[in-house]
């Protein structure tokens, strides 16, 4: 999967992606550092160890770098920046109950705005997985000679 890259003064506004989930009672937003054990537990459970991993990097920056979707006091998503690297979006997932709401796309455009209001002119969207969703979604390309990029395992044998 190649990395994308994202430029960060084209993105559409926020508040339409806000808008749309909010109206099926869903709220994104920045989750808080006290706020660790939940979304880690919910990452875990629903996606690999390694992303929760990941996700709690960006509990330790300042300001913290994960938004989570939330209904009814529960985590039902959630999205990182600068967990990994510098500039790069990722981990992000949805609970599978969850998906076709618009959920990912309101918690991958906060991410990018919030890539953007660090001064970033430019995202990366690590080992993109639906690329297509980022191309249409906001507007990514594919960089070339990206493939395996930054997340090749290097504990295990090559």
């Amino acid at each position: 999967m190649p990395d994308l890259l994202v430029n960060l003064l084209k993105l559409p506004p926020l508040e339409h992606s806000l808008a749309e989930v909010a109206d099926a009672n869903i709220n994104i937003r920045r989750a808080q550092p006290f706020e660790i054990t939940p979304v880690h537990q919910f990452i875990e459970a629903n996606f690999s160890v390694a992303w929760a991993d990941e996700i709690s990097v960006g509990f330790a920056n300042k300001p913290v770098t994960v938004f989570i979707a939330t209904r009814d006091g529960r985590v039902i998503g959630f999205a990182g920046f600068e967990c990994t690297r510098k500039a790069f979006f990722g981990p992000t997932g949805v609970d599978i109950s969850e998906r076709g709401r618009g959920i990912g796309k309101a918690l991958l455009m906060a991410s990018l705005w919030g890539l953007r209001e660090l001064g970033y002119v430019y995202g990366i969207i690590g080992a993109a997985g639906p690329v297509e969703f980022y191309q249409q979604t906001v507007g990514a390309i594919a960089i070339p000679d990206s493939d395996p990029g930054i997340y090749i395992d290097l504990l295990k044998k090559q």
